[in-house]
């Protein structure tokens, strides 16, 4: 596989993380980081994720591949704009979401060269410092909307996510949205909203801090991930979240109504249902 120039744009965990796999995969020949955030920037050259920093413009012109790390609010703004300048360049996402990015473009007479992805993969952390060696290898990535993408795009794509080690998977993007709110996104309302929960009735830090035991701390530990990136999944698929949500909620009222009529067969019922779910998730 021919190593090409690789502009990564948002160098923090996401993007700095792929940017460590292009290089140690011998995929990259040189990798331009690209950042609003000039900290960010900085500290991505200076941890050696990047190996030089241009600005946006320069960037798509120094190019072959395009890789946009970025909040998805900003890529449905910049995704078009990236499109009017490019030639023969790749150009893919990592975004979250995807049914109203890929509607952005639609029509746009460079679509082909855009690879709409979504990597599985993230952690509570943030930043270039956050980037982790080895990332994505062992998860899924998935495709939207393969079909409207031109086959030299699709193929280098799906060829650079096998060589890092990712399992590939086809589909729509507005299935995508739906499915990603089932298995992602509510785990992070979830996450914030029980955080906020015992922020609100635990006043002494202290007890949370010493008492807090490790399924506590696994099931808030998404709490602690950057707004900047989630209140934007949230909103764009809006939809999805709220149907996923309610459903949440009717499942917490049922718990709340047996605990409260001291139904123990009906506890036991709902819980025996929920442990099914280790017949897919071991």
């Amino acid at each position: 596989m021919e190593r090409k120039k690789i502009a990564i744009v948002g160098t923090g965990l996401i993007g700095g993380s792929l940017a460590i796999q292009l290089h140690e995969k011998k995929l990259s020949s040189r990798l331009i980081g690209v950042d609003a955030n000039l900290a960010h920037a900085q500290e991505a050259l200076e941890l050696e994720l990047v190996d030089e920093l241009l600005s946006l413009e320069d960037a798509i012109a120094q190019s072959d591949v395009i890789v946009l790390a970025i909040p998805v609010d900003s890529l449905v703004s910049l995704l078009p704009r990236i499109l009017d300048q490019v030639d023969q360049q790749i150009v893919l996402d990592l975004g979250s979401t995807k049914s109203q990015l890929i509607e952005a473009v639609k029509d746009h007479p460079k679509r082909g060269r855009y690879v709409a992805t979504h990597p599985m993969w993230g952690t509570e952390y943030s930043g270039p410092a956050a980037a982790v060696r080895g990332a994505y290898e062992n998860k899924a990535v998935i495709i939207c909307n393969a079909a409207e993408s031109d086959a030299d795009a699709l193929q280098w794509v799906k060829l650079m996510y096998k060589k890092i080690g990712m399992h590939l998977l086809d589909m729509e993007a507005k299935a995508h949205d739906l499915h990603a709110a089932y298995v992602s996104h509510i785990s992070h309302i979830t996450s914030f909203a029980l955080a906020n929960t015992v922020l609100q009735k635990e006043k002494e830090e202290n007890a949370i801090f010493e008492l807090a035991s490790a399924g506590f701390e696994s099931t808030v530990r998404l709490a602690k991930s950057n707004p900047a990136m989630w209140v934007p999944i949230f909103l764009q698929n809006r939809e999805n979240v709220l149907d996923v949500l309610n459903e949440h909620i009717a499942q917490l009222t049922r718990f709340r109504d047996s605990i409260q009529d001291g139904e123990a067969e009906q506890l036991r019922t709902l819980i025996e249902h929920a442990n099914t779910i280790k017949r897919i998730i071991r």
